[in-house]
C-alpha cells in the first residue's frame, strides 16, 4: 500500500503555479486520509493509480493519500460500496450490467472515463495454441480474484463454451509462471503496454492470440462496453498487431465524498494526465472530451462541477 503526503502548500497556489484552472467551488474539506483502490502487480491500474495518488498528495497537502493494491475492478467496486475506500479504478463491463444498475448505483459515482483496457491472451511462442478454443483443458491465468480480467475472461469463455483450468493470480506472477512452464496461457484485461507482458519477450518468446471473431461475438451478445479493436504493432514491437476488444475504464468515487474534494480529483486527473499516464500510450488518451462518457454510471457532483467550469 503506497501512502503519499507532502508538506503543506496552498491548493490554489499550486494550481495557479502549474497553470491549471482553479476550483470553481469552495475550498475542499480535506479528509485526513483519501484511499484509492488500484490494481495488482504487473497491471496498468496499479501504476496509473500510484501516479495519481502522488499527484493528489500535492493538491491535497493536508491529506494522507493512499494507493491501495487490489485485485482490480470487481474488488474495487466492492470496496467502494462498503466505504472501505474513497476512490477506485474499474473497467466498465462489470459496472455496466452486473454490479451497478441505472436505478441502483450503490453509492458510487464516476469521476470520469480514463482510457481503454485491451484483452490480451499470451501464450509461449512455441505453443500449439493458435485459437482461443485451443485453450480448452489447459492451465490459464484469469488474473487476480475480483479483477476485471477474471470477470471478462469468465464471461467470454462461458459464451464460447470453452472450459479451462482457471488460475487466479496477479499478471506479474502469471508472466513468471508462463515462462517457468507452470501456465499454458495468461489473460490480461488492462491498459497497453502491460508491464507483465512487455517484460517477457526479452527472456521468454511469446505470442498474442488474434481474437477477431470472438470480439465480434462478445460485442454482439453484450452490447455497450465492448469494442473490437487492434493492438497496434508499435505496442510490443516484436509481437506485431493483434485483433481483440477494448473496454473503457473509469475512475470512481464514493457519492458521499465531498464535492469540493472530487472537483480537485477531477481537475488533477484531466490536467495532469500526461504525468499520470507517463509510459503508457493508451492511458495517454485521458482527456476532457471523452471524460464525461461514463455510460450508465452517473458523474459525481464534484466532477460535474469541474467539467462545467472548463466548458465556459
Amino acid at each position: 500500500m503506497l501512502a503519499v503526503r507532502v508538506s503543506r502548500r496552498s491548493v490554489l497556489l499550486a494550481a495557479l503555479a502549474a497553470g491549471l484552472p482553479a476550483c470553481t467551488g469552495p475550498d475542499p474539506v480535506a479528509p485526513a486520509e483519501l484511499v484509492l483502490a488500484t490494481g495488482p502487480d504487473g497491471a496498468v491500474f496499479r501504476e496509473i493509480g500510484g501516479a495519481l495518488a502522488r499527484a493528489l498528495a500535492e493538491q491535497l497537502p493536508d491529506t494522507r493519500v493512499v494507493a491501495r493494491s487490489t485485485g482490480a475492478s470487481v474488488e474495487n467496486v466492492r470496496l467502494l460500496r462498503t466505504g472501505a475506500v474513497h476512490l477506485g479504478l474499474s473497467s466498465l463491463d462489470p459496472l455496466f450490467d452486473a454490479v451497478l444498475s441505472a436505478d441502483d448505483p450503490g453509492g458510487i459515482s464516476a469521476v470520469g472515463r480514463l482510457y481503454d483496457s485491451f484483452l490480451q491472451v499470451v501464450v509461449p511462442a512455441g505453443s500449439p495454441v493458435v485459437r482461443l478454443a485451443d485453450l480448452a483443458g489447459r492451465r490459464v491465468s484469469f488474473g487476480p480474484r475480483e479483477s476485471g480480467t477474471e470477470f471478462t475472461a469468465t464471461r467470454l469463455l462461458d459464451l464460447l463454451g470453452i472450459r479451462v483450468e482457471a488460475r487466479r493470480m496477479a499478471h506479474a506472477e502469471a508472466g513468471r509462471q508462463l515462462a517457468a512452464g507452470g501456465l499454458d496461457a495468461l489473460l490480461a484485461l488492462t491498459g497497453i503496454p502491460t508491464p507483465a507482458i512487455a517484460d517477457l519477450p526479452a527472456t521468454f518468446p511469446i505470442r498474442l492470440l488474434d481474437l477477431p471473431a470472438e470480439a465480434e461475438r462478445l460485442a454482439a451478445t453484450h452490447p455497450g462496453p465492448y469494442v473490437p479493436v487492434t493492438i497496434p504493432a508499435t505496442t510490443y514491437r516484436s509481437l506485431g498487431p493483434c485483433r481483440t476488444f477494448a473496454v473503457p475504464n473509469l475512475l470512481l468515487a464514493r457519492t458521499a465524498l465531498d464535492p469540493s474534494v472530487v472537483e480537485v480529483v477531477t481537475r488533477t486527473v484531466f490536467t495532469e494526465s500526461a504525468r499520470i499516464a507517463a509510459g503508457h500510450s493508451e492511458a495517454a488518451r485521458i482527456n476532457v472530451r471523452t471524460g464525461i462518457a461514463t455510460g450508465r454510471v452517473p458523474l459525481h457532483r464534484g466532477a460535474e462541477r469541474w467539467f462545467r467550469s472548463v466548458k465556459r
